[in-house]
């Protein structure tokens, strides 16, 4: 099977088990992998025959900007569900998220949560 990647959507959200995380925000970065097949996109040349990923780069950067989950994982979840929603043409999806500064004292590393989907 076929995969688009589309990394490195970075977006500014209000999710976070922090009360402080829900009301200044932080930046989060996206990265997913898109199952499908494009063998036909392939041969035409025409975006028809594939997925035009401008739609799934503003829908993940609008449900980022909205949101305000508790946590990561809640947010992971939709980011997956969303796209496989918008698209019967992906066969499975896989969505890393990361935190690139989370509030941690002492911590200057980065958490990343990952979740793979299959229609």
């Amino acid at each position: 099977m076929d995969c688009i990647h589309l990394t490195n959507i970075r977006c500014y959200g209000y999710t976070g088990y922090l009360p402080e995380e829900q009301v200044l925000g932080q930046w989060f970065e996206v990265d997913v992998k898109l199952w499908l097949d494009i063998s036909t996109a392939a041969k035409t040349d025409a975006i028809e025959d594939t997925l035009d990923y401008r739609t799934v780069i503003s829908s993940i950067q609008h449900l980022v900007k909205t949101a305000k989950f508790a946590l990561v994982e809640k947010l992971v979840g939709a980011i997956a569900d969303s796209i496989l929603q918008q698209c019967d043409r992906i066969t499975q999806v896989q969505v890393i998220l990361s935190k690139p500064a989370a509030p941690i004292p002492d911590f200057g590393g980065r958490i990343s949560i990952e979740m793979t989907k299959t229609r």
